[in-house]
This record gives structure tokens, C-alpha cells and sequence, in this order.
């Protein structure tokens, strides 16, 4: 065993050899197989009665992992974080995948919450023939002075106010990690609405508006007419678009004409701080609107899904793409030309997004503006990305998400191979 004195503590982190590790994991189900089978509108409800009486017989911290994520999936989030905690309080590092001898050993670094609060590894790494383990850190959480052995480090946490103080904890604890660090966690506030637009607001053919923080109180004042938009938040002007702080998915998300609707806005929302911004037509020619998911893996672009709708806020997949085969003929068509198309047209955007940035990897929502700029409107680390749509309808999506993955295994490889030549020239 070797001692890592890089811990938050004076202690360091200590690395078990792989005599010391444990025996196989209990079995688990696991996000991505959950979530394929949710999506498949199959009932995975049918799976809990057998975890529970795994979880009171054993003990075992594997049934209450996976009762956690599917009460997550069945849209009962409440309950699956509770569960979530019962399940940390038996351990915090959890095997989800297990490869040969000569496999690459991956440690993912994540932080309790729902499925929006990490980088969902489960469904890029599926079948990876890779050995997973997923380490849990954050408050009420003790800093492990105990490792399983990696050859390297997927920090998973995701942008989140919330997970500031983690992120700086993680930054400390990973100083001079005798392994490499992706994604290092000093760098994911970069990815906050505000900050992004402050790190790439300059940058030749990006489009991105500012956004800013807002309390309830000052809007309803906004919406009696008590205080002028313009006066208080800079350039903002109506239409804006508000929705609440820490939501995702377009949970709240509305376009707001006059002062005048922001009341009947905050009736329909009971959060207590938001989000506001600028709103940009984005509508294409054809009045559709179109938005992007694009997916940054060291640097280099891949399109993971394209939307088109008739509203501007746009879910994929949704009745709209599944009911118009010609809308989805375009996105295949879009996937096929990306490198030769979109890749080249946005190449610099994209290129200072990496560098400015500074993430191994990320993604972004975007469109195209009319004078033909890279519109983005949210970056995140955690974006849901995945093989799980229905592959009678989307034949070409299955294609397109392996050649993604398999780019993601591949910088994988190549940084463990860096890192195992920085080793052996370090003497470690």
C-alpha cells in the first residue's frame, strides 16, 4: 500500500491493494439498465419488493443504491434521496462494474443527490469492460482515508450552488493526485449560468445572454410596476425568461411578455429565488425551433441529440420527434454531416469552450442564431446523455451514442497510458 498525503485532512488517503479489496459486489441493476427500462415505459416498480428483503436481510447497501435510483426514476425524489442516505451510511464506495486483470480501473467521484446532481457514467461506460468504483463525498460525509486501487479519476459532480463547498473540499483532497484527475472539480463552477456567460461572453460567434439571480420579492415588485427591469438587471428586457434556481429539465421554465404576467408566473412556482435572462428567437426559417446537445470529450464535438418543435423549449425525445418521421430523418441527417457541418461552422466556439472551460468533459445546449452564431443556452457536466431510445423509431441514435462512448473510453485509455508513463517516470 502507498500513502497519499493529499487528503483534506493531515491523514491522507490511503490506497488498498487489491488483496485488500473486498469480494464481488452484491448484483446491481444500476441507472443504466433502470433507465432503459423506464424510458421503454416498462414497470420497474416490480423490482422492489426482492431489494427491500435484500436491503432488511443483509444489510445491503447495493439494493438500497438501487431502490434509491429507481423511487428517483418513478419520479419520487423525495424518498430516493432518504434512501440514498441510508444506503451511505453502510459505505461510501460502491463497485458498479467489474472488468478483467488487465482492466482499466476507473474511480468516479460523485455526491449524493438526484440524477441531476452527477455526470451519469452509468450510461457511456455500460458494457465498458472497464472496473468501476464510485466514491461518495459531501456533507455528513466522512473523507475516506481508504481507496480501492485506479488509474485514474472521473470527478462526477456536477455544477450545483450547493456543491460549492465539495467541489473546494475535492479540489484540496485531489491536489497532486499521483493519478490523473479528470474533470477537476475547481474547474465545475465554471459551469454556473453566470459565470459561464462571464468566462465566454467575448468569444468570436457565441451567443450567450447574461443571467441573473433574483429573489421572489423583487419580482413580484417587478410585477407591480415598483421597480424597472432595465434599472435593476442591465440589459435584461422583456421577453425574459425566469425559472428557479438549482431546476432542471425546463421544470418552471417560462417566457415572460410584460411585468404584468410575472404574477401569474410566481402562482405556478414555489420556489423562492431565480433565474433570469434574456429571451432569443431562435426560430429557423420554417418557424421550427431546433436545439442541439452537444458533447465536448477532450475537447473534440459530438452531437448527441438534435430537437426540433414548434415551442421553444424543447424536450427530447417528445411526441413531436416520435410522431414526424421527417424531423427525425433530419436529425439523422444532421448526426451524419456534424463533423463536416455544424463541427466546422462552430469549430472556434467550441474550441474556446473547451480551453476557457478547462473540463475533459461537458456539454452544452445550443441552437444556431439567424445571423448564424452558436447559441448556448446551459453547460453542464452532467447532462443526461444515453442508447436508450426506442431503436425502431430512432435506428441511427444507437450509432451515433456508441461512436460517443466509444471516444470517451478512448480518452480514457489514452490518459490512464499518459498517466502510466508519468508514473513510471515519477518512480510511484
Amino acid at each position: 500500500m502507498s500513502l497519499l498525503d493529499t487528503s483534506p485532512g493531515a491523514a491522507g488517503a490511503l490506497v488498498l491493494s487489491d488483496s485488500e479489496e473486498q469480494g464481488a459486489a452484491p448484483p446491481l441493476l444500476g441507472l443504466a439498465e433502470l433507465f432503459r427500462t423506464a424510458l421503454q415505459e416498462v414497470d420497474i416498480a416490480r423490482h422492489v419488493p426482492g431489494l427491500i428483503a435484500r436491503a432488511e436481510r443483509e444489510a445491503d447497501a447495493y439494493a438500497l443504491l438501487d431502490l434509491a435510483l429507481i423511487h428517483q426514476l418513478r419520479f419520487q425524489k423525495e424518498s430516493g434521496l432518504a434512501i440514498l442516505g441510508e444506503a451511505l451510511k453502510l459505505r461510501q464506495v460502491f463497485r458498479i462494474a467489474s472488468g478483467g486483470d488487465q482492466a482499466l480501473h476507473l474511480l468516479v467521484i460523485k455526491t449524493p443527490g438526484d440524477l441531476t446532481a452527477n455526470t451519469p457514467l452509468e450510461c457511456i461506460l455500460e458494457n465498458a469492460g472497464m472496473t468501476i468504483d464510485v466514491l461518495y463525498v459531501g456533507p455528513g460525509l466522512e473523507w475516506p482515508a481508504r481507496l480501492p486501487p485506479h488509474d485514474l479519476v472521473f470527478v462526477a459532480i456536477g455544477e450545483a450552488d450547493s456543491h460549492r463547498a465539495t467541489l473546494a473540499q475535492l479540489a484540496v483532497y485531489l491536489k497532486d493526485w499521483p493519478r490523473s484527475v479528470l474533470n477537476r472539480p475547481q474547474n465545475v463552477p465554471h459551469l454556473s449560468r453566470a459565470e459561464a456567460f462571464d468566462v465566454l461572453h467575448d468569444v468570436p460567434g457565441l451567443c450567450m445572454t447574461p443571467t441573473y439571480r433574483i429573489d421572489r420579492a423583487a419580482l413580484e415588485q417587478l410585477a407591480t410596476g415598483a421597480v424597472s427591469l432595465p434599472h435593476q438587471w442591465g440589459d435584461l428586457r422583456f421577453p425574459i425568461i425566469v425559472r428557479p434556481q438549482g431546476a432542471h429539465g425546463g421544470i418552471q421554465l417560462s417566457r415572460i411578455e410584460a411585468a404584468e404576467d410575472i404574477a401569474v408566473y410566481l402562482r405556478q412556482a414555489d420556489a423562492e429565488r431565480f433565474f433570469v435572462s434574456n429571451f432569443i428567437d431562435y426560430a429557423s426559417a420554417d418557424g421550427l425551433f431546433r436545439k442541439f446537445r452537444v458533447v465536448l470529450i477532450d475537447g473534440h464535438p459530438f452531437l448527441a441529440h438534435m430537437g426540433i418543435s414548434e415551442h421553444w423549449v424543447v424536450h427530447y425525445p417528445y411526441k413531436e420527434m416520435k410522431a414526424d418521421p421527417a424531423r427525425r430523418a433530419e436529425e439523422a441527417s444532421r448526426m451524419a454531416r456534424f463533423d463536416d457541418d455544424f463541427a466546422v461552422r462552430h469549430g472556434r466556439a467550441m474550441a474556446a469552450i473547451h480551453e476557457r472551460i478547462g473540463l475533459d468533459y461537458v456539454g452544452f445546449d445550443c441552437a444556431e442564431t439567424r445571423d448564424g452564431d452558436l447559441l448556448v443556452f446551459e453547460l453542464s457536466n452532467a447532462l443526461v446523455i444515453h442508447a436508450a431510445d426506442d431503436p425502431a423509431l430512432f435506428p441511427y441514435k444507437i450509432p451515433q451514442m456508441q461512436k460517443i462512448f466509444h471516444a470517451f473510453r478512448d480518452m480514457l485509455s489514452a490518459k490512464a497510458r499518459r498517466n502510466g508513463e508519468h508514473t513510471d517516470a515519477a518512480g510511484l
